[in-house]
């Protein structure tokens, strides 16, 4: 009896909804048998009879398994009616009308012909993984319906995408299915503080290894298999222990498949492969460590790369999910119950470097990201940054058209950067070497804990061919033959890599061992034990990707020679103007730069008015405004203006704040500087004329109305008010405001001045901003007080009718 899948039950509504739109969504968890259900279902259906079906597959390692199970349930071998394709392997015959291809295929077959002959529906399965081409592949569909092809159909499967925006993108149904119902138990053992995690793994694998089927234990990747095997090896492990991940041939992936189906007990150590459209037979327990190798952009390496990181809440269900296929199940994670994950993924355009998207885009005919129609946009600094990149690379003209450079860039299956090298590398008769380094550096590192040093991978290359064999095939794939003679390797390498890399050349610190700081990224360091420790110069190819003081993982040693060759090329004379902080004065010097790193410096003897200017603003933006010759009136100055622009926020008063002040230097104080180059000039600065040139004449009238240096008490000596503190005060002797009932106001009434009232010795005696208050509820206290201390002053009974004075008795009486 034929076995029924979940999904079957949503086929024929699909089928209906497929024929009234052109395009659906089918949303159906893992194990509902959408990637092979459905395919094989639209092949016997119109679709497949009018032409053939694309279905696109995120990994290698599903295209092929799947392509593989669905030609076994037609009774055929695969490459007949249902075939693969993928970059590096292919089987498919005139006689295949259901394609299963890897997600780039579709984008070089619509850059090729946007119209896709002889193709009826395109199937992008596993969405919800949003890797790059998927986004991509997902935009250029849509242009190629909207304008070359109405009939193409369109249907995207997903396990646990939130379907709404995708659904409002396409204007498509969303068809559920439902998956196995059976209950899986989810227990949470963390790792302790002091353990390290892939240890534990083993721990927890051999706490259920009697009493599990097949066991799924995810894993990010091959070094983690390899520890955690080892772990269960030590353990004595009698459960056959085998492995699954992208990178293992297609023969051994099948025989890993076949293994599950057939033994009763079997623990698989996976990466992510398995967490969708792989079926892997017999599982009942699920041990998920938590973490995933996923592509991030790395600034210092210039590209992306694999990093290690805590997977989202959907890969925990998904693979949480992988032991309730058949039965009842159980997950272990190694993780808290109370670590809150990232509900989804997130989407690889939002993550990674868009060299590859930009470049494709601009043999679309596009030049902005705006243009394209995306679930989610690339993010516009990274778009600029890829931009720049590929301009630098000869690949796109100012304008983000294409070369004739990018366009052979673009014909290469590899990141760009690399299909730069193998061009270049072409026309400098290094085409196979440069082949094999490339195929290398797109790889997972053929001598992992064999030190840094990429020429060690070359020799092995050329010493074990046969250990080799599969990077050594990509190599021929990838090489450019154009009829040059090959040079060695050794000899022009180094020159080579310097010259498609000069932001990538790194020099060694001064005082630092194994430091080293790169052209245009961040410090690096090398580990103390490496073959390469003492180098002066390294082109680094590969980081471990931390934003500071990333580990090299890869490089290539340079001579003094290549690096001067790269200078000549790439290098470039700047002169650096800035200040001296130690001799107090501007200086100045003429550098040779490759990126941040100067190769040559040279002192500049002379420096012109505009040099110098730059380089005192500097100084005094350094040393802060305290350094010119201020006095108390200015500082005054200053406090009056920031109180009336507060005061009047509509007067249009400028900010004279510190900050204010320190922002504007070139607009009101760099015209005072001719001349000047150090601390000492700064002296005969006339900062008064300065200052004052910020207000216009009505303003420094209003300024003087309104808030006067200052006022006239009844004595008739003026005295200065102090605005620099929170009030605005007046400080004078209490008897020399004998008399005056009232304070002027400030500001039209806005402000008002504080008195602070001193005695004889000039100490304060009372603070009030009310004085005819003052005279009638506080001088008495303060009289009887005052007059004790000071007898030889006069203490009226009355204030407001005696004499204002500065004077005592007898100096008064005379």
């Amino acid at each position: 009896m034929a076995r029924v899948f979940p999904v079957d039950n949503a086929i024929e509504p699909l089928l209906k909804a497929l024929k009234r739109y052109n395009r659906t969504i089918l949303e159906a968890p893992p194990g509902a048998g959408k990637s092979t259900r459905v395919p094989l279902a639209l092949l016997d259906s119109e679709w497949g009879a009018n032409g053939k079906i694309l279905m696109l597959e995120p990994r290698r390692v599903a295209a092929r398994s799947v392509a593989t199970f669905m030609a076994s349930q037609r009774g055929e071998p695969v490459g007949r009616s249902v075939g693969y394709r993928t970059r590096t392997d292919t089987q498919v015959s005139a006689h295949t009308r259901l394609e299963v291809v890897t997600e780039g295929i579709l984008t070089r077959m619509l850059l090729k012909d946007p119209e896709l002959p002889g193709v009826s529906l395109v199937i992008f399965d596993e969405f919800h993984e949003r890797s790059l081409n998927a986004d991509l592949g997902l935009a250029l569909m849509l242009e190629t319906c909207e304008a070359f092809r109405l009939d193409l159909g369109l249907l995207v499967m997903s396990a646990t995408l939130d379907c709404g925006p995708l659904e409002h993108l396409l204007g498509a149904p969303v068809i559920r299915s439902e998956g196995q119902s059976y209950p899986v138990t989810v227990s949470y053992v963390p790792v302790s503080a002091r353990e390290d995690w892939r240890d534990h793994c083993a721990e927890q694998v051999m706490a259920l290894v009697d009493t599990a089927g097949v066991m799924l234990v995810f894993l990010p990747g091959q070094g983690d298999i390899r520890r955690v095997a080892s772990q269960l090896n030590q353990c004595g492990c009698t459960t056959p222990v085998t492995s699954l991940y992208g990178g293992l041939p297609l023969d051994k992936q099948q025989q890993v498949l076949a293994l599950a189906a057939t033994e009763p007990r079997l623990i698989v150590l996976t990466t992510n492969v398995a967490e969708t459209s792989l079926t892997i037979e017999g599982v009942t327990h699920v041990i998920d460590s938590g973490f995933a190798r996923e592509p991030v952009y790395d600034p210092a390496r210039h590209r992306s790369r694999l990093v290690t990181r805590r997977i989202s809440e959907a890969n925990a269900r998904q693979r949480s999910g992988r032991a309730g296929r058949l039965g009842p199940g159980h997950s272990v994670r190694l993780w808290g119950k109370s670590e809150v994950l990232a509900r989804y993924q997130l989407p690889e355009i939002q993550r990674v470097g868009l060299d590859r998207l930009v470049l494709d885009l601009a043999r679309w005919g596009s030049r902005e990201p705006q243009q394209m129609p995306w679930l989610d946009a690339p993010p516009q600094a990274a778009w600029n940054s890829a931009v720049q990149r590929l301009q630098s690379a000869g690949a796109l003209d100012e304008n983000g058209s294409l070369t004739s450079r990018g366009e052979a860039i673009a014909q290469l299956p590899v990141d760009p950067s690399l299909a730069s090298l193998l061009i270049v590398a072409g026309e400098a008769g290094l085409a196979e070497s440069a082949a094999q380094l490339v195929a290398l550096l797109s790889e997972r590192d053929i001598l992992p804990g064999e030190g840094v040093d990429l020429r060690r991978r070359l020799e092995a290359l050329e010493n074990q061919p046969q250990r080799f064999g599969a990077v050594l095939a990509e190599a021929r794939r990838l090489k450019i033959n154009n009829g040059h003679s090959e040079q060695r390797w050794r000899d022009a390498m180094g020159t080579l890599l310097a010259s498609v890399y000069p932001l990538q050349i790194s020099r060694r610190r001064s005082g630092g061992r194994g430091r080293y700081q790169m052209a245009d990224g961040p410090g690096l360091f090398l580990h103390d034990s490496d073959s390469l420790q003492g180098t002066e110069w390294l082109l680094v190819m590969d980081t471990d990707g931390q934003p500071k003081d990333a580990r090299i993982r890869l490089a290539w040693p340079l001579t003094e020679d290549e690096v001067e060759a790269a200078q000549e090329q790439h290098g470039v004379w700047r002169e650096q103007v800035g200040w001296d902080a130690e001799r107090q004065r501007v200086s100045g010097r003429r550098e040779r730069m490759l990126g941040n790193l100067v190769l040559q410096s040279q002192t500049l003897t002379s420096l012109d008015s505009e040099q110098r200017i730059t380089g005192l603003l500097a100084g005094i933006r350094q040393l802060g405004l305290a350094v010119l010759p201020w006095d108390e009136s200015w500082r005054q100055w200053q406090a009056r203006v920031v109180r009336l622009a507060c005061v009047q926020p509509d007067g249009h008063w400028p900010d004279v704040s510190e900050a204010g002040l320190l922002s504007d230097l070139e607009q009101w104080l760099a015209p005072y500087l001719a001349g000047m180059r150090s601390v000492v000039d700064l002296k005969k600065l006339p900062l008064g004329v300065a200052l004052s040139s910020l207000l216009t004449l009505e303003q420094q009238r209003q300024l003087k109305q309104d808030m006067p240096e200052s006022v006239v008490i009844p004595t008739g000596r003026s005295v200065r008010l102090d605005y620099t503190g929170e009030q605005v005060v007046l400080a004078a002797k209490l008897q020399e405001l004998f008399g005056l009932k009232t304070l002027p106001a400030l500001a039209g009434g806005a402000l008002s001045i504080t008195v602070h009232l001193l005695t004889p010795a000039g100490r304060p005696a009372a603070i009030t901003d009310n004085l005819a208050r003052f005279w009638a509820e506080n001088y008495a206290a303060v009289r009887k007080d005052l007059r004790g201390r000071y007898p030889k002053h006069p203490w009226p009974e009355n204030p407001l009718d005696a004499q204002a004075t500065g004077l005592t008795k007898r100096r008064l009486g005379q």
